[in-house]
């Protein structure tokens, strides 16, 4: 038996590679499916099934391509209505793979064909268990995001997977195994471990929504309680993981078009895309084209396309690093963004040597924010997460989460300078680029964010443990 976790952590993402005498099963793959053709090859192995565990909001599957290249059969979960070919298993339904059996144990409530696929050793012992999003390390999927397919509520989603959980996980044996499709990071829940993989008895003993003696009133309280709403790219990438999509090859070489700065400008003006800068923020600040949107590729780049660019149909142009135009547009391609028209020849320099206008970012250290503060200057912007501002923040700070960032422009000053921080220079500068765009030139970046402004001697309120945050 062989069995690997593929890891992707800007997705905070787990698919799964299982062999046995040269019989392989991938469960929840990526966009781009080499990586798991390569790794079968390696052990000479046929890809016999793709397992789905639901369809999946975060990201496109590479199921279709996988499916098309190796001619394995793609396996659903019970009530699964995708638009092509598929088994759709039925609950208890097994798979032989070599040596080992996989079964499929319907478990429904963060989607309604929500399944767990058990793996069963070669003596028939339960050895594992491939949750999906219906069990998370430290918690559970979030049941809020099916409800409109499901015609459901989410307090009647939370029901349903208290249900999945006590009868069809809880029973297995404690020295199970656990693998997750996500980690922490991931917005498919809110409270995972930093961990991939646990045993099930370790999860009943720590996981909140696996408490013996929980209610199923108390679970949907508390699943639902805190969720946030869902970034507005989730439904799409349901649609296209439910109906199908362009083969990535043909997004690569769409988006790995080479193209000078008079085509590149040319094709801003003419189809309305999104400039995109990939680089690092360090260089974005100290030039970019002007109203460019900065989202760099060394951050959790993918999860914030989506949730700031939100329409996958949106046209984008790239300005990368060199060398990193194929890895830019693979990994917009995961989140859905396939309509990248190109990227810019020669990078941000051409456009400078080619004479046309740019922009910069003012930035400062936290020591002279902390100096500014003390001469009585108080538009200071904190554009982290909820919890992290609960735990702790600057005296006098607004919150304006970059994830709502477009709820918030009416709160910063049209004439006046403000500072805007995050935790540590990177989304900070993501909502800088944002800001520009929209007009606002008269702000200042805090280089090195909430951490470099701790160590300055910035008065910050009384930190709040975030295990006591409601």
């Amino acid at each position: 038996m062989n069995i690997e976790q593929i890891y992707t952590g800007c997705l905070a993402q787990g698919a799964y590679y299982i062999e046995s005498q040269g019989e392989a099963a991938i469960i929840d793959p990526l966009r781009e499916v080499k990586p798991y053709i390569n790794r079968a090859k390696l052990d000479d192995a046929k890809v016999k099934y793709i397992f789905e565990t639901h369809f999946h909001a975060d990201f496109v599957s590479g199921h279709l391509t996988l499916s098309k290249e190796t001619g394995a059969p793609i396996v659903y979960g019970p009530t699964a209505q995708p638009s092509f070919d598929a088994i759709i298993a039925e609950d208890h339904q097994e798979f032989k793979l070599g040596a080992l059996t996989i079964v499929a144990l319907h478990t429904p409530g963060h989607t309604m064909e929500s399944t767990t696929y058990l793996l069963k050793d070669r003596k028939g012992k339960d050895h594992a268990i491939f949750t999906g999003d219906t069990l998370f390390l430290g918690d559970v999927g979030r049941p809020d995001l099916a409800q409109k397919a499901a015609d459901m509520t989410q307090e009647e989603l939370a029901g349903t997977l208290y249900d999945s959980l006590r009868s069809k996980i809880m029973p297995l044996a404690d020295e199970v195994i656990v693998y997750p499709a996500h980690g922490a990071g991931s917005a498919c829940g809110k409270n995972m471990m930093k961990e991939t993989v646990d045993t099930l008895g370790s999860q009943k003993a720590m996981n909140y929504a696996l408490r013996a003696n929980m209610t199923r009133e108390e679970f949907i309280k508390e699943v639902t309680d805190g969720l946030l709403p869902p970034p507005q790219y989730f439904p799409l990438n349901v649609k296209m993981n439910k109906e199908g999509y362009e083969d990535i090859d043909a997004v690569l070489k769409r988006g790995t078009q080479a193209l000078s700065p008079e085509a590149f400008e040319s094709a801003a003006n003419d189809t309305g895309a999104v400039v995109l800068d990939v680089r690092h923020q360090r260089e974005f600040i100290k030039g970019h084209i002007p109203r460019s949107i900065f989202i760099g590729l060394d951050g959790g780049f993918a999860p914030w396309v989506g949730a700031l660019i939100a329409d996958i149909e949106q046209p984008i142009l790239l300005v990368t690093p060199e060398g990193r135009e194929a890895e830019a547009v693979t990994r917009l391609s995961r989140v859905g963004f396939d309509k990248t028209l190109g990227y810019l020849e020669g990078g941000f320099e051409a456009w400078k040597t080619s004479g046309k206008d740019h922009d910069t970012i003012t930035s400062v250290s936290a020591d002279t924010l902390r100096e500014a503060i003390d001469k009585g200057e108080k538009n200071i912007f904190d554009v982290r997460k909820e919890g992290e501002f609960q735990a702790e923040h600057a005296e006098d700070a607004t919150h304006t989460p970059l994830d709502y960032l477009n709820r918030h422009l009416s709160e910063f000053p049209k004439y006046e300078p403000f500072y805007v921080h995050c935790a540590g220079g990177y989304r900070s500068v993501i909502a800088a680029s944002i800001l520009k765009s929209r007009g606002y030139h008269n702000l200042i970046d805090v280089a090195g964010g909430f951490a470099s402004m701790k160590k300055a001697g910035v008065k910050t309120t009384d930190h709040v443990c975030p295990s006591t945050l409601k």
